[in-house]
């Protein structure tokens, strides 16, 4: 019998105490990483095995006139081409999406960007397919085509899609409806109390406006999917994705099939970072493979994931007001978000990152508008953190202006006015197992801050700076799991999360360990297989170790349960009085026996399993349509803070970061090694997107879409210092305490930067990134010395 619960209600916070829960253990799939015997799909090879290569759009917006596919047939080795027309003459309606059916498997009768897929050239050789995709000639009606979001939002002429159809998929996108005549995919209100009277009884209004810019994911392996047909009317997709149940459920839908005649297995992820989520390349390949009767792969090129998945450029708008005293009495914001020619998932992080843009702090009075846009550029989507890091830039920077402008000091500023345990936030929900001070007091202490500081010399100038963000983890979503206790004590857990890097594998054999007395190294994870692993939303907006997490606990109790049942008998005791350690069960009165003798006393040999199974969703009320009120908006809260030094050349423009220094409220780690990693990674990655990262348009076409001019940090790059800080406590909901921590290193690093850099040369810069250059602007402005093409 399944076990499934909904989340209690919160309790003390006060972590269990455990034996395997909080040790730094190896991940478990190190040795296979190192030796290269770990299993990636970019290297599966199938007989019959064709590829494929992608024709692409040279236009931002145009009518198909015609698609000339002759030379790319008549090249020796060309197995088959295929366009948006003959994919029509399989399925009628080839639309997907998981907030609206709006992008095809290839354009029909329009392209909408740049890059975007035309038509697909299949050969056993690679290189004959890229050649004959090469050979492809398309004609265009050249359509008019907008790029920037706050312009495509008011525009009323110019529209990247005629009509909008919901998916209708998730329950928290349920809401969306259809539209024409607007390239507004979403406009997600939220309203708390009177904010024209909190401004009226401010003493100061502030009001500023920041820009982020598109960046890539750059994920080491690229996005890659293999279709392999079982017969007509069966598939398998093997492919490197975050959501394999999405993608059974999708392609099933696309094809008009039952879920159970498609069948996706995915192996480790070099990282995703969310540009896996959702559909990529699967429903590509599978109609080429249905197609044409074999296998098809087909693997993008580092320049190919430029023009299939990004991060949502965005216009941040913010008005606050504040007392002399330092009060914050109202915060109004408009986003605008960049999303591209499709859809993706651009809605849910328009609302999702919307329920937080007034910032972690108690503020009575809160008015927000968040716009997810249409344009003419490729498809935006999740990228770790979910829209948080571009609304921290924003509302932080925003901030640290106003504190300096009153003359008090950032840090207690921030202090004064922080969202503590308790406390309704701006959309209603009541805080809870939340860290908003200690976090604050553990950056202080971490950044020695109101102690002296150097100030540098000459043209060096030295600065530092604050910054802290939080975001509500996804809701509602599912998890289960299935645990295996093997006749000689060993187990296998079946579950449906990803492990791309993260570590998730080594997490949930310890929480299945825990529960079950057992090594974590005697405990196997199950790659996700839809025929074979249970149901799981995705792996995405660090959910996994809390919802998965409480599955796998869940699953590993029912299986306890069953063992203590056998162990009852084969002991003489209540099964209620048992207990589970070192891989055997003991009784009160001292006898013990290992697990698999216990087995062995119902099966009469090392024979027979006992299985758990478990799900888990947490509890959700759905926010006010009107309003985007809700009294329980996420099932846990994240919280993260950054302190940063910085180091400015005023002659060059040039930034060195030379500390970093990265706090977390984290809850109960269950492996604090991995936590530390994570919140690292996470800052390093960020570091990225606030010193250099940008992807650059010229008329809709990426100019710089390679690693060779897209600067992501290198070795020399990395500050001097780099210190994560847990902060722990207990989530009270979660497995052992644990909450997610995936993207908490992100949230807070781009304003603590910015921060740092005003507080060491008094130049404020609103857009990201901060090169060189754009600093050197900043600084020749400020002396009122412009360059030229600044005057």
């Amino acid at each position: 019998m399944s076990t499934h619960v909904d989340a209690p209600a919160p309790v003390e916070r006060k972590a269990p105490t455990t034996t395997q829960i909080g040790r730094s253990i190896p991940r478990l799939e190190s040795r296979a990483k190192v030796t290269g015997e770990a299993e990636y799909i970019h290297n599966l090879r199938l007989p019959g095995m064709l590829y494929g290569k992608i024709f692409r759009s040279t236009v931002p917006h145009g009518r198909i006139v015609r698609i000339d596919t002759r030379a790319a047939k008549e090249l020796p080795g060309v197995f088959a081409v295929i366009t948006g027309e003959d994919v029509r003459a399989l399925i009628p309606d080839p639309y997907y999406g998981p907030a609206f059916h709006d992008q095809p498997v290839l354009a029909i009768d329009k392209v909408r960007y740049v890059g975007e897929p035309v038509a697909v050239a299949l050969s056993e050789d690679p290189h004959i397919a890229e050649h004959a995709a090469n050979l492809i000639e398309a004609e265009y009606e050249d359509l008019p085509a907008v790029f920037d979001e706050v312009e495509a939002a008011a525009a009323t002429q110019v529209f990247v899609h005629d009509a909008l159809r919901p998916a209708g998929m998730f329950p928290d996108l349920k809401h969306l409806h259809g539209r024409t005549k607007t390239n507004v995919a979403l406009d997600f209100t939220l309203r708390r109390n009177d904010v024209e009277q909190g401004f009226a009884q401010a003493d100061y209004v502030f009001e500023h406006v920041f820009r982020t810019p598109t960046v890539a994911h750059t994920a080491l392996e690229p996005i890659v999917s293999v279709a392999e047909p079982r017969g007509p009317q069966a598939l398998t997709i093997h492919t490197s994705s975050q959501s394999p149940s999405f993608v059974r459920s999708e392609v099933a839908r696309l094809l008009g099939w039952p879920e159970n005649r498609v069948r996706v297995r995915t192996a480790f992820l070099g990282g995703g970072f969310g540009a896996k989520l959702y559909i990529k390349l699967e429903a590509m390949v599978a109609v080429l493979a249905l197609m044409v009767k074999r296998p098809v792969k087909i693997s993008l090129t580092m320049e190919e994931q430029f023009y299939t998945i990004t991060k949502h450029a965005t216009t941040v708008h913010l008005k606050t007001g504040v007392t002399k005293a330092g009060k914050i009495t109202a915060r109004q914001c408009e986003a605008w978000w960049n999303g591209g020619a499709y859809a993706d998932i651009g809605p849910r992080v328009t609302q999702k990152s919307g329920f937080t843009a007034a910032g972690p702090y108690d503020i009575e009075n809160v008015a927000l508008n968040s716009y997810a846009v249409y344009t003419n550029l490729p498809p935006a989507g999740a990228l770790r953190g979910f829209g948080i890091p571009q609304l921290v830039w924003a509302y932080e920077s925003h901030t640290d202006l106003i504190a300096r402008e009153l003359e008090i000091d950032p840090l207690e500023f921030r202090r004064a006015n922080i969202l503590r345990d308790g406390r309704p936030q701006a959309t209603g929900t009541i805080m809870h197992d939340i860290a908003t001070v200690e976090v604050l007091d553990a950056l202080s202490s971490a950044m020695r801050w109101g102690e002296s500081f150097d100030r540098g010399k000459g043209s060096i100038r030295r600065g530092h700076g604050i910054a802290i963000g939080f975001k509500a983890c996804i809701a509602p979503t599912t998890s289960g799991a299935i645990v295996n206790l093997y006749g000689d004590g060993s187990c296998a857990v079946y579950c449906g999360t990803v492990d791309m890097g993260q570590g998730s594998d080594t997490v949930m054999a310890q929480i299945a360990a825990e529960v079950l007395g057992l090594d974590p190294q005697s405990v196997s994870v199950i790659h996700p297989d839809t025929d074979v692993t249970p149901y799981d939303m995705a792996t995405l907006g660090s959910r996994s170790t809390f919802h998965m997490g409480n599955a796998v606990r869940l699953a590993a109790l029912e299986a306890r349960e069953k063992l203590f049942a056998i162990a009852g008998k084969a002991l003489e005791a209540d099964p209620s009085l048992l207990t589970v350690a070192d891989n055997g069960v003991s009784a009160p009165s001292g006898r013990r026996l290992s697990i698999a003798d216990v087995i062995k006393s119902t099966f009469l040999m090392q024979a027979g399993n006992i299985i758990g199974t478990g799900s888990f969703r947490p509890t959700y009320t759905s926010p006010s349509q009107g309003d985007g009120q809700s009294d329980d908006i996420t099932p846990f809260w994240m919280v993260g803070a950054v302190g940063a030094e910085v180091e400015v050349d005023t002659e060059t423009g040039r930034v060195r970061v030379t500390r970093l220094v990265n706090v977390a409220d984290v809850g109960t780690p269950i492996n604090p090694g991995i936590v530390t990693r994570q919140l690292n990674g996470g800052a390093l990655m960020q570091l990225g997107f606030t010193m250099s990262e940008a992807v650059r348009f010229d008329n809709g076409q990426a100019v710089n879409a390679s690693l060779a001019d897209y600067k992501i940090p290198g070795i020399l790059d990395i500050p001097d210092q780099t210190l994560a800080k847990i902060v722990a406590g207990c989530q009270s909901t979660g497995p052992f305490g644990a909450k997610g921590v995936g993207e908490t290193g992100t949230f807070a690093v781009s304003p603590a930067i910015a921060n740092a850099v005003h507080d060491a040369v008094g130049v404020r810069i609103f857009d990201l990134p901060l090169t060189p250059e754009t600093v050197y602007r900043a600084l020749r402005a400020a002396q009122h010395n412009p360059l030229e093409d600044q005057q």
